[in-house]
């Protein structure tokens, strides 16, 4: 390992958070279980037509018309997916493999409850190796699926509270795969996501992954300053420069958004791409196996043994700049506030069109963006951004 390039293990650390934070795969191993999933698997309709005209706010009595411009086909009018073989792609894998990840608020042990703080679509490249990262704003008004018998006919809220009615502290879903899956179906029927499996990770477990790999060394080009009126410590202060962050300090900055969420994104994309530098150095590939076992149980996922072996397979073949990080062009988003009956009160959220949305999701879904940052157009610079 310690002969690979810097570029040949360019998407390493996001995979390797994954492999290292997924406990108990050298059990898995020793038992001769290396296909079965750690957790239970995603039941996404294969057939999810989009009910809501091509706006946030929902209309029962409208009738669905889309753009004519718009490249946008519902997946139920879409044709089938070819079939593939399991070998099609590099390292055994399929050619592609979605996994949508979360990080959550909760800060207890277990996945009882939390909100999803972060939500990011991943989709891994295995023909020609590339890793792209979108995020999913949390304050989005969605339909929910299966919440509306518990919240006295309430179907839409939060994107973010799929997550926290799917798990078992609220139990509103028959859903296995809980909190995760149906957070998921919630994507595929908004916005038409294709999502193959999932891995969640809570606040105290992200903490002490970065802990465990010593902290990570991460270089802001401004000046990050989270402090309010009523709360002034300088623990929200992070100065323009080089830091060497713990586990509680990385959550920190990734957590602050008195800038907007768009920043935030951005924080949390450095946080990611500095953990990447920590898990490809010497010292902590060799620490990699007791890191495995340290987060048995940590996190909640489908992903299997033999796919994480191809998860970081993979990372050892990607090419300079192949790990791209997206967000939505910010000028589609306006703030607003919606009432939300389940709260009684206003609430805010991003007022967009979820066609454009769709639109981009489609796009993503066929790895045609986000394309390089240097060949986006200026207005949108910022969409994408890669690893240094």
């Amino acid at each position: 390992m310690k002969f690979m390039t810097r570029t040949q293990k360019s998407i390493l650390a996001f995979l390797s958070i994954l492999v290292c934070s997924l406990g108990g795969l050298a059990i898995w191993l020793w038992q001769g279980q290396w296909q079965q999933p750690l957790g239970p698997a995603l039941q996404i309709p294969t057939a999810t037509p989009f009910e809501m005209p091509a706006t946030w706010t929902p209309d029962p009595n409208a009738t669905p018309t889309p753009p004519a411009t718009s490249t946008v086909v519902p997946v139920s009018q879409a044709s089938p997916l070819p079939t593939i073989t399991a070998n099609a792609g590099l390292c055994g894998a399929p050619p592609v493999m979605n996994i949508l990840t979360i990080g959550t608020d909760a800060r207890g042990d277990n996945y009882a409850y939390g909100l999803a703080d972060v939500i990011r679509l991943v989709r891994v490249d295995f023909v020609n190796p590339k890793v792209t990262v979108l995020e999913m704003p949390r304050d989005l008004w969605v339909e929910i699926p299966d919440v509306a018998d518990n919240l006295n006919g309430q179907d839409h809220e939060k994107l973010n509270q799929a997550y926290l009615y799917g798990n078992r502290g609220f139990g509103y879903t028959a859903d296995p795969a809980q909190g995760p899956g149906l957070l998921a179906r919630t994507l595929a029927l908004n916005f038409g996501t294709q999502i193959d499996h999932y891995a969640a990770v809570n606040m105290r477990t992200f903490e002490k992954i970065v802990n465990a790999v010593d902290g990570i060394d991460v270089t802001l080009p401004e000046t990050v300053d989270g402090r309010t009126a009523t709360d002034t410590n300088k623990r929200l202060l992070f100065l323009a420069g080089t830091h060497h962050l713990d586990g509680t300090q990385a959550l920190t900055l990734a957590r602050i958004r008195i800038e907007g969420v768009f920043a935030r994104a951005e924080n949390q994309n450095r946080v990611l791409c500095a953990l990447r530098d920590k898990f490809t150095s010497p010292a902590v590939i060799k620490k990699i196996p007791e890191l495995i076992q340290s987060f048995q149980g940590a996190i909640q996922t489908d992903l299997s043994p033999q796919q994480l072996g191809q998860l970081a397979c993979i990372g050892t073949q990607i090419q300079s700049g192949n790990i791209v990080f997206a967000t939505f062009p910010s000028e589609y988003f306006k703030q607003t506030r919606q009432y939300d009956p389940v709260f009684k009160k206003n609430v805010f959220i991003w007022d967009v069109d979820f066609q454009v949305l769709r639109d981009y999701i489609n796009q993503f879904n066929s790895g045609t963006w986000p394309t390089q940052p240097a060949a986006l157009p200026t207005s949108s610079e910022k969409e994408a951004a890669i690893c240094p």
